[in-house]
């Protein structure tokens, strides 16, 4: 039972987690690479239609939020697990990539930001969470 228990923190945690590193670095955008004027991040229909006047630069924010994001919540979930700790990595950079294709589907990008999203904040990130994450382990939970 007390598996069961360290594996749910391990995936909820983890999703939720990562989830909120996402938002906190979506949210200091504004701060740190402003987006072009008019543009409301929380309004889908505004980011469609100022799509087409984003530099690169513009891009770089939401691909390390999801990035990011990934790699926290992974590295909670490995460190958290006891037991096959990268299936557990690898479930939440799904489970965040599952969001990314959703945004791709919602949210007309550049194919190259696409492409770049899905192929490397995601599944790598993950991969990575773990292998940080194991090296010179120490438990959090006695």
């Amino acid at each position: 039972m007390r598996n069961f228990f360290r594996n749910f923190i391990a995936l909820f945690g983890g999703a939720a987690l990562g989830a909120f590193a996402n938002g906190a670095i979506i949210s200091l955008q504004p701060y740190i690479l402003p987006l072009p004027e008019g543009v409301d991040p929380n309004n889908i229909e505004s980011l469609t239609t100022a799509m087409a006047s984003f530099g690169w630069e513009n891009f770089v924010m939401p691909f390390l939020a999801h990035a990011l994001g990934t790699f926290v919540g992974a590295y909670f979930a490995v460190r958290v697990a006891r037991h096959r700790q990268l299936f557990k990595a690898m479930a939440i950079s799904g489970i965040f990539l599952l969001g990314g294709i959703q945004m791709v589907r919602l949210l007309p990008a550049p194919l190259w930001f696409e492409v770049m999203d899905l192929t490397l904040a995601y599944l790598p990130m993950g991969w990575l969470a773990y292998k940080i994450g194991t090296r010179g382990r120490l438990s959090i939970f006695v």
